[in-house]
């Protein structure tokens, strides 16, 4: 696809580099010179020097020939006028960066009245992420597949799990739990396992359940971990805003108790309003003096969620001192897997990354064929492997055919078959159909863009 992005900020420069490694032909707009040219050479792509809000500007990177135009700027205002100019002028598909939630109740009317073809809001889905991995406690992160009725949940194994030592042939009979693991990191090492793999103590592995069993399984592979009740937020901009409407909604209303504290006291005025029964304290959250002050080490949650990742992680590496506390922590200028594992920050949730996940998703259903349509995409184990979910949309060359005898890539596994609402853990003597939904989990060389290529 021909792609057009403006903004050669975290989010633009992200995306710019994955749609790249996707294959597509990119054309980078942004006013500034030099972080242009930086990007644009070192991802051998075009880049023009202007004002992507402007037609002429659109014109010069060919508008007219685009698939697609992401206006990924500061400005929400901009990018809306952005995404109208390149629909009314190229006919293209559009995806705009809105992140005030001032436009949070219009986003609808906006889409149909301005044409934009998806919305992303880098803050707003960092905050669903946090509250996922807050329904398991022990849990490093977690993907949805099947609109949330599959959970994929990677979690390290701890010395006490009846999980150690146990192969996975006979994971089922241990465990007694519809759980297949599809992941396993092992001392820098990430593999696709077979039957014969042994887990040890200290494995990071990748599951794949229901949601109710999901939550049984953590308990096995780490059972001395506690439930979250307590949850206190290092930070309380956009991001905790948002994870505080979605903790104090009417399902979770009673379920957690939460405190923020952050330096600017209009953010915390604005919080106190919106969640009264929250505790909200107007103080520096960077000292270890005040946050243990302000009971931190009572809490069973912390979250870091402050602007600089620095902060973050000095943060969360002062409060692992408590025992037992569970960590998250947000990074958006690095790349999480440049994080060492010797440094304990917990979970890592990254907004940039996330954003461009879905937007890499996004494209890639643009794409499918007839056979297939993706619904879901993850990158994980450090961007090694890829989780994705597809709808099959007819007969192909890997439908109706037992699993047994198709031909599959190395590296390579089919992990769920959702048929007529009815979860199937597939084995040699399953098949694909019309109309399924399959989880496919790859670390093949080149990926994998349509179900058929899953075929070597």
């Amino acid at each position: 696809m021909n792609i057009i992005i403006i903004g050669c900020g975290k989010v633009g420069s992200t995306l710019a580099e994955q749609l790249n490694n996707e294959g597509h032909n990119i054309t980078l707009i942004d006013k500034n010179d030099k972080v242009l040219q930086t990007l644009a050479t070192n991802l051998d792509v075009l880049g023009i020097s202007g004002n992507g809000a402007m037609l002429e500007v659109q014109k010069e990177a060919d508008i007219k020939n685009a698939d697609l135009l992401i206006a990924a700027t500061g400005s929400d205002e901009t990018n809306m006028l952005c995404c109208l100019l390149a629909k009314k002028e190229g006919h293209c598909l559009t995806i705009a960066r809105i992140r005030n939630r001032e436009y949070e109740d219009e986003i609808e009317y906006l889409k149909s009245a301005l044409g934009i073809s998806y919305v992303i809001n880098p803050d707003k889905m960092c905050a669903h992420e946090i509250v996922r991995l807050l329904r398991f406690p022990s849990a490093l992160e977690i993907e949805t597949f099947y609109k949330g009725r599959v959970d994929m949940v990677k979690i390290k194994i701890s010395k006490s799990s009846v999980l150690c030592d146990v192969a996975l042939r006979d994971l089922q009979k241990k465990a007694g739990i519809p759980a297949l693991i599809c992941i396993i990191e092992r001392e820098g090492k990430v593999q696709i396992p077979s039957g014969d793999t042994v887990l040890s103590a200290g494995d990071v592995v990748s599951f794949i359940a229901k949601p109710s069993d999901a939550a049984m399984f953590c308990r096995l592979c780490r059972p001395e971990t506690r439930p979250n009740r307590s949850v206190f937020f290092i930070g309380g901009g956009k991001v905790a805003n948002y994870c505080a409407k979605y903790l104090k909604s009417r399902r979770n209303q009673n379920r957690y108790q939460l405190k923020f504290i952050d330096i600017n006291p209009d953010a915390c005025a604005a919080l106190s309003e919106s969640f009264p029964d929250a505790t909200v304290i107007n103080a520096d959250g960077s000292s270890k003096r005040t946050l243990f002050e302000e009971g931190i080490q009572n809490a069973d949650c912390v979250v870091s969620v402050t602007g600089i990742d620095e902060e973050n992680i000095i943060m969360s590496l002062t409060v692992d001192e408590i025992p037992d506390i569970r960590l998250i922590t947000k990074v958006n200028h690095m790349d999480p897997a440049d994080i060492p594992p010797s440094l304990n920050v917990g979970s890592v949730v990254c907004p940039k990354m996330i954003t461009a996940n879905e937007v890499v998703r996004f494209v890639r259903a643009q794409e499918s064929s007839r056979n297939s349509n993706i619904e879901s995409l993850y990158k994980v184990a450090g961007g090694r492997v890829e989780a994705q979910e597809y709808e099959l949309g007819d007969e192909s060359e890997v439908t109706n055919i037992l699993l047994k005898d198709l031909n599959l890539k190395p590296q390579t596994l089919i992990a769920m078959i959702i048929r007529d609402d009815k979860f199937i853990q597939p084995g040699g003597n399953d098949y694909m159909q019309k109309g399924d939904h399959v989880v496919i989990i790859t670390a093949a060389k080149g990926g994998i863009r349509d179900i058929k290529d899953i075929l070597a």
